[in-house]
């Protein structure tokens, strides 16, 4: 072999390396569209991935450095996403013309995985519009007051059996606390399950759902490859997500769950019974088996994190402030001064003004849905970025980010934002919020389906616990809360610590 083959073959190899990335990070200087200086391979993504910075402090910082744009460039990993500030441009792609961007970045792009591919949040185009048709009545109003009872029987057993402990813990971690208790509503409400994660610990379906929402160490940089490799890598070598054992088990309960409801003709007011109506129709869109596996499936991942997290930091945000507490407490006392706890109605709960303040504040604050993307299979044209740059001409299936995190805590639209108000959201200020600025479960047709449900199960967790129970900080409550670095899920380091006293 020549001398000089192997340093020439090096040196080839590094100048074609960084000719491809010098092309696939081309796109917004090219375009003189403002955008923060990527790294090979990660792009503006590194923080990120060495667990330094949460995702949504990481968008933050960019938005904050082009005050003036109506959108910025981001790249995630290598992907390139136009990053939009401007509210009416948001409006324009996500409501006026939703049909240039009706779908979602696939999640995972593993086909080995079907629950993953066939739900609600990764379906595109015509089978989203025949699932969500199919699937919107089980999340209205009047279905909701058709579960009540169930998850309210829930939330009863959580605030009961924290009243009851004797003697009571120094401290509780609310994230495995807030867990059970809305995995016990999920079980209930989408599986058809009846389970008592408080008492009964270690029961299955709370170790396994547990295990599938956790998005946390290893699992987020096995996340991000699958979501970036090609599909026909997964499938040549069998790359999943989910181990094939918990995939089973939550696809066999839906499974013997229709069975049984089919064979002994039991009906109960759930998702499932919802499901099977749906999967009786008799025009084309029709619900399979695989497909209500698969969005009872999706249902858990999302109500699980979601409504827990945001659970733990509403109890957290009104244990630190004594006269947020004091006021929560005495309109829960007001409802429940002539009636037992399980008597409280749907209509009751939803309409209390202060609760609902809360609640609305500590989503405007930690919203799980910090980030919406939306991306369509035409191109499209966006307006210039600043005065004196060209429209920009996007392409098919190029990514759209809505950074919600940074909307929610921009002082142009909620001053002192860092600072839990929920006075913002009372009858004489909630006029002057713009709900273009307001978007905890997104916006436009792909809104968050069981937004009316996320919201009824942390109010009915929230009702209950501080109808009965005292909820005080500690020596381990973290004094700075904030999205972990360590974790997708949104939780702050070192988790919710609080201190649970049964009320006098």
């Amino acid at each position: 072999m020549d001398i000089w083959t192997i340093p020439l073959t090096l040196i080839a190899g590094v100048v074609v390396i960084y000719l491809f990335f010098k092309r696939k990070y081309s796109y917004f200087e090219k375009h003189g569209i403002p955008y923060e200086r990527p790294l090979p391979l990660f792009g503006n993504m590194m923080k990120l991935f060495l667990k330094i910075e949460a995702l949504p402090y990481v968008v933050d910082k960019v938005y904050k450095r082009f005050p003036d744009t109506k959108y910025f460039g981001f790249y995630d990993f290598t992907t390139s996403a136009v990053v939009i500030k401007d509210l009416e441009l948001i409006k324009e792609v996500t409501i006026k013309n939703f049909n240039s961007f009706p779908n979602h970045r696939m999640v995972l792009t593993s086909p080995t995985e079907p629950l993953f591919q066939q739900n609600l949040v990764a379906l595109k185009d015509d089978e989203w519009r025949d699932m969500r048709t199919l699937l919107s009545p089980a999340f209205t109003s009047s279905k909701m007051k058709m579960m009540f009872n169930i998850v309210t029987q829930c939330a009863i057993n959580f605030s009961n059996y924290l009243a009851s402990q004797d003697p009571q813990p120094e401290a509780l971690e609310m994230k495995d606390t807030f867990g059970r208790c809305t995995l016990d509503m999920i079980a209930s409400t989408a599986f058809g399950l009846s389970t008592d994660s408080m008492k009964d610990r270690d029961n299955q379906f709370f170790k396994l759902g547990k295990k599938v929402a956790d998005i946390s160490g290893f699992r987020i940089i096995k996340f991000f490859i699958l979501r970036s490799i090609p599909a026909w890598l997964a499938r040549l070598f069998n790359i999943r997500f989910l181990d094939v054992k918990t995939s089973n088990y939550f696809t066999n309960i839906i499974k013997s769950t229709i069975e049984t409801r089919d064979r002994e003709n039991i009906v109960r007011p759930d998702m499932i019974h919802l499901m099977m109506q749906g999967r009786d129709r008799k025009d084309k869109s029709t619900l399979s088996m695989e497909n209500m596996a698969a969005q009872a499936f999706i249902f858990l991942v999302g109500g699980y994190e979601g409504p827990s997290s945001t659970m733990c930091y509403a109890a957290q945000l009104v244990a630190s402030d004594p006269d947020v507490k004091k006021k929560l407490q005495a309109e829960i006392d007001e409802v429940l001064k002539d009636k037992k706890p399980e008597e409280v109605t749907y209509e009751e709960i939803m309409t209390l003004k202060y609760l609902d303040a809360v609640v609305n504040e500590t989503l405007r604050m930690f919203t799980p849905g910090f980030l919406l993307d939306r991306i369509g299979p035409t191109g499209f044209t966006l307006p210039p970025a600043l005065p004196g740059l060209e429209p920009l001409e996007m392409k098919p299936f190029q990514n759209v980010w809505i950074p919600v995190y940074s909307l929610h805590h921009d002082p142009k639209y909620y001053p002192n934002p860092h600072k839990f108000d929920p006075e913002r959201f009372s009858d004489e200020n909630k006029g002057n919020i713009n709900p273009l600025t307001y978007m905890p479960f997104g916006i436009g047709p792909r809104i968050c389906i069981a937004n009316r449900y996320a919201l009824m199960i942390v109010k009915l967790a929230i009702f209950h616990l501080f109808a009965k129970c005292d909820v005080l900080t500690c020596s381990k409550t973290s004094k700075n809360l904030k999205f972990s670095a360590t974790s997708f899920s949104p939780r702050p380091d070192g988790g919710f610590w609080l201190k649970i006293r049964a009320r006098e």
